[in-house]
């Protein structure tokens, strides 16, 4: 198979010859460089040029857009969005901005057997009706080397979007159906007898989403729809569903200098989680939630004052029975900024709120969870911040803030040990001490984060982003897989009449803990194992740097170059998985 995708692109570099095609693109669009919630997002970065849109947004939409702009630091992100040495990697090929490319077609490969098939066609079958597809494939051998057993993976997505700019609105359409084709190798606690082990994981998930943005925020501000459908390898199942109604009245007047914007935002969503392995967890929960607010602005100095009312109505359930409960939250929701100068904004405020936990999320941030978990809301009683930011001479813009929270059922992983502790069993895949569960606790958080982006010439920009994060929890001791510092660096310049763009990003991250379990045979009997759990095992920080380069030979045709993980180690987001070393691959580019 690895030969077949081989000579694919040796065929197809061999036989490129195709004449110049007139039409212009309009943005370049990369493989993975996405994010999937909400997926409505990607839909209107691809715009087009027709009438409607000349307009738009309005005056009053660009003066909502920058009131919106939140600093909130409540959901702690996964390590790195950026995880190039995974297969769930980001593709940090720079982009021509300058062409407003968007229908292009890839075809990469590299060491590690990686295999990339790439594409993105986008359309006018009207003036104001555009629609196109997205295609994206990535595969890995693994690491053959450093494991006796199956690391291959593999993952697609595919998907169809319309954008339709009406007389008062633009409306988005999208649905994709993508799947994540892996194994469970990451087996540290013992040397299984056999190599030959069926390490199987595979989710599909299937989604659909829309959105109606209102050109006027007379009364009605925007509509938009989220929901998926997932599934896996031992037959879990989630839906999820996502209804948020905003209504507004903006731009009335208080006095001479000072006006308001009035907003009542209505959230409707729910999720209902099916496991059939284990405990057999199930939940169903409904959140409901309402937010006023209200916003006084004077120039680009504003008060935001407000709250958000939520209610929860949730059924858990496992083997042993069930357990129903409905809740009532309140959430204070207040913010200033003082915009003393273009180069000095001081802001700062108080919000919360209500966070469904659920599977498919919890996927995105680590694939090897075990098809089984216990699914709770996180509540952020109240989450206080403060910071500074500006823009100096259009060259130095920066956002410092801090924030302190009180956090209730705050989320994180921990590792599985052996499900059956029976020697000569024929395991599950997952029953390696390989798979990791969700756990909750009750604390506080600390946060400080830091971004910059430097422009010191026309064709070079430098960004750089520092996040510490501190939390102090009621009963666990320690705060598994959460790095107390991660600091990222980037850079992009192109030269040769932009001809050549080269891309660079580095990412560092300290040490974080893990539980583990230290497995040796039960000397009373011969067919079992005793297990001792560890607690504190370091899985240790790193340095993962990544390089890009591509080419325009053509105004229709480029080739590109990726080195990522550069320094070659091979660290472990996650405790017995160990991530790809230094991988450098390339390929071809075309676009039409």
């Amino acid at each position: 198979m690895n030969k077949l995708k081989y000579i694919a692109v040796l065929a197809f570099l061999g036989t490129f010859g195709i004449s110049e095609i007139g039409a212009q693109i309009k943005e370049e669009q990369l493989i993975l460089n996405r994010k999937r919630e909400p997926e409505v997002k990607k839909i209107e970065k691809k715009k087009t040029s027709v009438i409607q849109e000349k307009n738009y947004p309005p005056e009053n939409k660009k003066k909502e857009d920058s009131l919106n702009l939140k600093y909130d630091i409540v959901n702690v992100p996964p390590v790195s969005d950026f995880k190039t040495t995974e297969i769930q990697s980001e593709d940090i090929s720079p982009k021509f901005n300058n062409d407003f490319q968007s229908n292009y077609f890839r075809l990469g490969y590299g060491n590690y057997g990686k295999f990339l098939a790439d594409a993105n066609i986008s359309g006018k079958v009207q003036d104001n009706v555009e629609v196109g597809a997205d295609v994206h494939y990535l595969s890995t051998t693994g690491l053959k080397k450093d494991y006796d057993w199956d690391s291959k993976s593999s993952q697609a997505k595919i998907g169809a979007y319309a954008n339709i700019y009406a007389e008062k609105g633009k409306y988005n359409l999208d649905a994709n159906y993508g799947f994540n084709n892996y194994n469970y190798y990451g087996i540290y606690a013992f040397t299984p007898e056999n190599s030959d082990l069926d390490l199987q994981q595979k989710v599909n998930k299937f989604s659909v989403n829309a959105s109606y943005d209102h050109y006027s925020n007379e009364i009605l501000n925007n509509v938009k729809v989220r929901s998926y459908f997932l599934s896996d390898h031992f037959n879990a199942k989630e839906s999820y569903a996502d209804v948020e109604l905003n209504l507004s009245k903006h731009d009335f007047a208080i006095s001479n200098d000072i006006t308001a914007n009035a907003d009542l935002g209505i959230d409707l969503e729910t999720v209902n989680s099916k496991f059939e392995l284990l405990d057999q967890n199930n939940s169903n929960q409904l959140n409901f939630t309402l937010s006023p607010k209200v916003t006084f602005y004077k120039g680009e100095s504003y008060l935001l004052i407000g709250s958000d009312f939520s209610f929860l109505n949730s059924k858990l359930s496992d083997f042993t029975g069930e357990n129903k409960g409905s809740k009532f939250y309140w959430f204070p929701r207040a913010e200033v900024l003082v915009a003393a100068a273009d180069e000095f904004k001081f802001y700062g405020g108080i919000d919360g709120g209500l966070k469904l936990n659920t599977y498919g999320n919890l996927l995105e941030e680590n694939p090897f969870l075990i098809s089984d978990l216990t699914l709770t809301p996180t509540e952020t009683k109240y989450h206080f911040y403060f910071g500074l930011k500006g823009d100096i001479d259009q060259m130095f813009k920066y956002d410092v803030n801090a924030g302190f929270s009180k956090v209730n059922n705050a989320q994180f992983f921990v590792s599985n040990g052996l499900f059956n502790n029976s020697i000569a069993v024929e395991r599950p895949g997952f029953d390696y001490a390989n798979t990791f569960n969700s756990i909750y606790d009750n604390g506080t958080l600390m946060e400080i984060k830091g971004d910059l982006q430097v422009f010191p010439m026309e064709n070079l920009t430098v960004d750089a982003g520092l996040h510490f994060i501190k939390y102090k929890l009621d009963n666990l001791e320690e705060v598994y897989y959460k790095p107390l510092v991660q600091l990222n660096l980037g850079a992009k310049y192109t030269m040769l009449e932009k001809k050549l763009a080269l891309g660079f990003k580095g990412y560092f991250v300290t040490d974080r803990t893990s539980n583990a379990f230290s497995l040796y045979q039960d000397p009373l009997t011969s067919n079992g194992y005793n297990s001792m759990e560890l607690v504190n095992e370091k899985v240790g920080g790193y340095a993962d740097l990544n390089l890009s380069a591509e080419y325009k030979l053509h105004k229709n045709f480029s080739i590109f170059a990726l080195g990522n993980n550069l320094l070659g180690a091979k660290y472990q987001n996650y405790l017995g998985y160990k991530v790809l070393g230094a991988q450098v691959w390339g390929g071809v580019k075309i676009t039409f």
